[in-house]
């Protein structure tokens, strides 16, 4: 394995290299592509922390744990909650932030704040002739051109190997409740989320388990200080009663861990069967579903994004037809993973595009992604 221990170390390894690269970080997403492996994990450190500008500088290969640790000491957080995948597909190492940041993960609170890419303040990164390349920059005054950075966010390294992230931080929130209804069948647990997120309530969380341990759950979270979230839980509670009684769930830290659950897709763990990942219009999601004839469905981004659990080697884009989205195959064996592809193929005109950015940044072919 090739593991560079600084930026200049890595451009040469990528200068010198004759076949394709497998890239990773901490290695726990999954299926990673055929090469020699080429690790990021010794490019680790918080580089520049700046409280009060909610700035956060990291070479790619910081642990996200330890990110998360700097941030709560000075009651900060990453406003995207990446989620963890060590649990849903059985791998084991550390999250990294660079890795965070090339598949672009964002979780429950995406819908509300934006996805990883919407925080970038810049990255420095190595593309696949060794040439080290600096977009944005480190505070928010100075990120000019740091559409490349988001460009290169969610690529998964087909466009270079990110060296160095720059973040845009936000406060921690002091606590944080649930709103919570058993009983709302797919359509209309999706329309209430959809009613949630309409409201002047911020919604920061808005999910739905057709299959929780006592029946269908959906679940609303209200984060701030602590009147502000009474109120607007009653508040939200009284604009819902169409749907039927909420119950408030205020025990904060019962809350978050219920959140890191949904975040981490925690119903599926420990089960057998391949994972799909469905981004959609929540309008649509109840029909797709129906249509999907999943083992296992969870709702997430008010009906955004829906994970669904099929049986080993099922086709599910074949299965779901033509709609408004795509699907992501997360876990699957690996002769499953090669017969359905990982990723949605592209229409042609994209691929075109694709094709053409690849050339430009990975004129040879090295970066496997």
């Amino acid at each position: 394995m090739i593991r560079p221990g600084s930026e200049a170390e890595l451009a040469e390894a990528l200068r010198d290299a004759t076949g394709p690269l497998s890239v990773r970080g901490g290695g726990t997403r999954g299926p990673l592509p055929d090469g020699t492996p080429l690790s990021t994990a010794a490019l680790s450190g918080i580089t520049l922390h700046d409280p009060a500008a909610l700035t956060l500088v990291a070479q790619a290969g910081t642990p996200v744990e330890e990110i998360d640790a700097a941030l709560a000491k000075a009651n900060q957080r990453l406003a995207f909650e990446p989620m963890d995948h060590r649990a849903l597909l059985g791998t084991t190492g550390a999250p990294t932030i660079g890795g965070v940041v090339a598949a672009n993960v964002s979780g429950p609170r995406r819908m509300q704040v934006g996805a990883a890419r919407d925080h970038l303040l810049g990255l420095r990164f190595v593309d696949g002739e060794g040439t080290v390349v600096k977009n944005g920059g480190r505070v928010m005054k100075n990120v000019t051109g740091y559409d490349l950075a988001r460009l290169v966010a969610g690529s998964r390294g087909a466009l270079g190997v990110i060296t160095e992230v720059a973040l845009k931080v936000l406060p921690g929130t002091e606590t944080a409740a649930s709103l919570v209804i058993r009983g709302l069948d797919d359509a209309t647990a999706v329309r209430a989320m959809s009613e949630a997120l309409g409201t002047p309530f911020e919604v920061s969380g808005a999910a739905h388990d057709p299959q929780a341990q006592g029946g269908a759950r959906t679940v609303l979270r209200i984060e701030g200080f602590a009147p502000s979230v009474e109120y607007r839980c009653r508040a939200l509670a009284e604009r819902l009663a169409s749907h039927g009684a909420w119950e408030v769930e205020a025990d904060r830290e019962a809350v978050r861990a219920d959140w890191r659950g949904i975040r981490d897709v925690a119903p599926f763990h420990g089960t057998a069967g391949d994972v799909w990942r469905v981004s959609i219009r929540p309008s649509q999601a109840a029909d797709l579903v129906a249509r999907a004839g999943a083992e296992q469905v969870l709702y997430d981004w008010g009906g955004g994004l829906i994970w669904l659990r099929c049986a080993e080697g099922d086709d599910l884009r074949a299965r779901l037809g033509r709609y408004d989205g795509h699907a992501t195959l997360v876990r699957a064996a690996p002769e499953t993973h090669a017969k359905l592809h990982t990723l949605q193929p592209e229409p042609l005109a994209v691929q075109a595009l694709t094709r053409g950015l690849r050339e430009t940044f990975d004129p040879r072919g090295i970066l496997a992604a």
